[in-house]
């Protein structure tokens, strides 16, 4: 962004509206824009919520920018999440632990990182499965949604086998998080434990449109009787899911996560209960679904849908 400050100033916005900016790069995918209107409208809410793509030589004048206009914060999505860390003026506890940011709330000019993505995911994990003590569960991924699925699953008391392509990745990513029960899954080990799991959570990009193709499991590698989440929400259902509908396994997909995620962020800008169901409902409408059904667990044989 050439002109971050510019972009994001309030011209345009009557002086009684609060804003809230999505800083993305890129951001034209985004459904959150959708989402967070939805919740604005629902709440009967003077605000607006704008995405901008903002690449990474923009990203310090952007956040800038949202202590000089009268803004309620922002969402900071990939490639910002670390990166934005040294400019808040203080961390959540989730961001601290985390060490990475998806929420800016404002409170006179400071500006407070938290972290959504944590307990976003945490709430829709309790539709597959409602106590994880002592659950077996294989992560597929070291990248940044990996931090906040394996984080939550160990506060669960889950024992977490991670296994990612590049192991150095994955042995950093333990290794900062420094959780319990979490030891890193080797290829050679990578059958026996999909097999025996009790869920498998995939947090790559492999299956996502525009993302590699396929699936990042070896074909037919499934859990024998596990559930199946799969971080992707478009397409709603990717061939990893697709196979393990197909073998009666119950999934879902990432479009919970994000619902809720966003919900949290919502309360945090506002201090208003956040509309969940009309902001899923506008998620789904916006990635092409009926608008409805966006929470629910899949199980083999249902009609593909949504969440």
């Amino acid at each position: 962004m050439p002109d971050a400050d510019a972009t994001l100033r309030a011209g345009g916005v009557p002086d009684t509206a609060r804003r809230v900016a999505l800083l993305a790069h890129p951001a034209g995918h985004s459904v959150s824009p959708a989402m967070q209107r939805a919740a604005i409208d629902a709440c009967g809410l003077d605000a607006t919520y704008d995405a901008f793509d903002v690449p990474p030589a923009g990203l310090s004048a952007a956040v800038a920018a949202l202590r000089r206009y009268p803004w309620w914060g922002a969402n900071v999505t990939v490639p910002h999440k670390t990166v934005v860390v040294p400019w808040m003026d203080e961390l959540s506890p989730a961001a601290r632990r985390l060490g990475a940011v998806n929420t800016i709330v404002r409170r006179g000019a400071r500006l407070i990182g938290d972290n959504t993505d944590l307990p976003g995911f945490a709430r829709a994990l309790a539709a597959v499965r409602s106590d994880l003590a002592g659950a077996r569960i294989v992560v597929i991924g070291a990248g940044g949604a990996a931090r906040a699925v394996v984080t939550a699953l160990a506060d669960a008391g889950a024992t977490i086998a991670l296994h990612n392509r590049g192991a150095d990745r994955a042995r950093a990513l333990v290794g900062s998080l420094a959780v319990p029960r979490v030891a890193l899954l080797p290829a050679a080990a990578l059958a026996d434990a999909v097999i025996g799991c009790d869920l498998l959570v995939q947090t790559t990009t492999v299956g996502m449109q525009g993302g590699p193709p396929g699936s990042p499991l070896p074909e037919g590698l499934l859990p024998e009787a596990g559930a199946v989440v799969d971080l992707v929400y478009r397409p709603a259902v990717t061939p990893l899911l697709a196979a393990a509908l197909a073998a009666g396994l119950p999934v879902q997909n990432g479009l919970p996560m994000l619902v809720y995620q966003g919900a949290l962020s919502f309360e945090a800008w506002t201090g208003v209960a956040a509309p969940v169901e009309a902001m899923g409902a506008a998620a789904e409408a916006a990635l092409g679904g009926p608008g409805r059904g966006w929470s629910g667990l899949l199980a083999g044989g249902d009609r593909p849908r949504v969440g």
